[in-house]
C-alpha cells in the first residue's frame, strides 16, 4: 500500500448492529489492517463505503449483479479501473447482510463481532483485486485474511472446530 490510511465510510441501512461508536471502530480498524496487508497498490487517501443492511435489500441486490435469487452474508462493488497503476480514490462499496451474518455466526459457534470483522475483510480484498474463483486465489485470499483476522486476534475462521468429547 502507498500513502494513508484508508477511510471507510460506514452506514447502517437496516439490521440492529450494536453500538455505533464500537462498531465504526471495529469496521475502520478491520479496513485499515486489510489494506496494509494487500498486495495492492491503495492511493493515498482512499475512501471505501460499508453499508451494513438487512437480507431483504442484500437479496435484491444479489439477484440485480449476480442473478442469485437469495441474500448472502456480503457483497463487494469495486470501483476499480483496469488500466489504473493504484486503487482509489474511490475503492468501492461493501453491504453486509444483518441476518445472514447472525445466523451463520450462530451455526459456526463464532462471536458476532469476529464473524462480522471477518465479512468486511473478506469484502475489501474483493475490492482491491483478490477473488476465489480458481483454487489457487482462494488459498491466497483465505491465507491473507487468516493473517489479517489473527493480527486482530480473531481465530482463523477456515480452520476445523474441535472435536467434543463424544467424537462430533
Amino acid at each position: 500500500m502507498i500513502g494513508s490510511e484508508v477511510i471507510a465510510d460506514i452506514r447502517i441501512e437496516a439490521g440492529d448492529w450494536g453500538d455505533p461508536e464500537i462498531l465504526e471502530a471495529m469496521i475502520s480498524g478491520a479496513v485499515a489492517l486489510a489494506a496494509s496487508r494487500a498486495d495492492a497498490e491503495i492511493m493515498p487517501g482512499s475512501e471505501v463505503s460499508v453499508l451494513l443492511t438487512d437480507d431483504a435489500s442484500v437479496r435484491v441486490l444479489n439477484r440485480e449483479h449476480r442473478g442469485i435469487d437469495k441474500p448472502t452474508n456480503v457483497l463487494s462493488f469495486p470501483q476499480d479501473d483496469p488500466d489504473a497503476d493504484a486503487y482509489g480514490p474511490l475503492l468501492g462499496d461493501i453491504v453486509v447482510a444483518h441476518e445472514t451474518v447472525v445466523r451463520e455466526a450462530i451455526d459456526g459457534g463464532l462471536p458476532f463481532s469476529h464473524h462480522l470483522t471477518h465479512m468486511i475483510v473478506h469484502g475489501f480484498l474483493h475490492l482491491v483485486g483478490y477473488d476465489h474463483m480458481q483454487d489457487d486465489e482462494a488459498e491466497e485470499m483465505e491465507r491473507l485474511e487468516t493473517d489479517i483476522l489473527a493480527a486482530l486476534d480473531i481465530p482463523d475462521p477456515y480452520a476445523e472446530p474441535p472435536m467434543d468429547g463424544a467424537g462430533h
